[in-house]
């Protein structure tokens, strides 16, 4: 038996750091999303939603002005973007090389068959996978 039980109209991962702005810069300038809003003052938050142009799913990151500790929880915790072209990959990781950022051994040998694992400032990884979606 198959239940729809609700449609999503956007899908958005949420999390604190203390790294804003490396973050930000991580994610910008090293992966290539574009920043979609930033917004102040909410309690006391301050955060920026970061994507894809014209597609509903989101990253946003956080701070409080009392701190927002967050450490990653295991090496596995992943955030996988599947890309087709193996050139795009290249591209990416040459310019996350230039920022300091170096690939990682992945926990599960499976992630290094066609894809380079990266830790983010904050220690969560990121696979850039070379296939289309699975």
């Amino acid at each position: 038996m198959e239940f729809q039980d609700f449609t999503a109209a956007q899908v958005r991962i949420a999390r604190p750091t203390d790294k804003f702005e490396e973050v930000i810069d991580f994610y910008v300038n090293g992966l290539g999303l574009r920043i979609i809003e930033r917004f102040k003052g909410n309690r006391g938050y301050e955060g920026v939603i970061i994507g894809l142009p014209d597609v509903h799913y989101h990253l946003e990151f956080t701070r409080h002005i009392n701190g927002s500790p967050c450490p990653a929880p295991t090496k596995d915790n992943l955030l996988v973007f599947y890309i087709e072209d193996k050139s795009e990959i290249t591209k990416v990781y040459q310019r996350l090389q230039q920022m300091g950022y170096t690939e990682v051994e992945p926990e599960n040998a499976y992630w290094k068959e066609k894809g380079i694992t990266i830790e983010d400032p904050d220690g969560w990884r990121i696979v850039l996978m070379n296939r289309s979606y699975a």
